[in-house]
C-alpha cells in the first residue's frame, strides 16, 4: 500500500497490508506513522468469542479516529455516520475483516462489531485517549438502522444493552 493520509479521509476505508509468511509463521507492519499520517496515542485490545456484539460506540467530545486491525479470526464490522452535517448522516456501512485486515474509521462514526469465528481478537489504534466521561453508544439492534447481525442471540455487555436508540441520538445531540 502506497502512503495515504488517513485524516483526510470522509468514510470508512478497509485497508490490506502485506503479510510475510515464512516456516516461523508471519511478519506484519500494523501502523506506521509515515504510511498514515495519524498520530495514534492509544492502543487498546478486545479478545471476544462468536457471537458477541461490541458497539456501537462512539465519544462525545475528545472524539476517536481509530484503526481497527483483526489480529485473530473474523469479524463482522459495522458503522454509522454520526455528523449531523453530512449527507450520509445515518448511514451505515458494513465490512467483513478477517485475521490481518484493518479499517480505518473517522472520528464522526459509531463503531461496533460481532465475532464470527470461535474466537476473534481486535486491536484498537485510537489518535485520542478514551475518555468514559464522554462515551455513548446506539442501540446495536436500532431497527431504524436495519441492521442484520448474523447471531440472534448475541453476547452484549450491559453497558451495550442499555444504549439509547438512534432518534434519542438526533434529538438529544446537537453535533457529533
Amino acid at each position: 500500500m502506497i502512503n495515504i493520509n488517513l485524516k483526510k479521509l470522509k468514510k470508512p476505508l478497509k485497508i490490506k497490508q502485506k503479510i510475510f509468511f515464512d516456516k516461523r509463521g508471519y511478519f506484519q507492519e500494523l501502523c506506521l506513522k509515515k504510511k498514515f499520517k495519524l498520530n495514534i496515542r492509544f492502543t487498546a485490545i478486545a479478545s471476544s468469542k462468536k457471537n458477541v456484539i461490541r458497539g456501537f460506540h462512539f465519544q462525545l467530545k475528545d472524539k476517536q479516529t481509530k484503526l481497527i486491525y483483526v489480529a485473530e479470526g473474523k469479524i463482522l464490522d459495522i458503522v454509522v455516520n454520526l455528523k449531523k452535517k453530512s449527507k450520509e448522516f445515518g448511514k451505515v456501512s458494513r465490512f467483513i475483516l478477517n485475521k490481518g485486515d484493518m479499517l480505518f474509521i473517522p472520528d464522526f462514526y459509531a463503531h461496533g462489531y460481532e465475532c464470527l469465528t470461535p474466537k476473534c481478537s481486535v486491536i484498537y489504534h485510537l489518535e485520542k485517549y478514551r475518555n468514559a466521561k464522554y462515551e455513548s453508544g446506539i442501540k446495536y439492534n436500532d431497527k431504524k438502522l436495519k441492521i442484520k447481525w448474523s447471531t440472534k442471540k448475541p453476547i452484549l455487555s450491559l453497558r451495550d444493552r442499555s444504549h439509547i436508540s438512534f432518534n434519542e441520538f438526533k434529538t438529544k445531540y446537537k453535533t457529533l
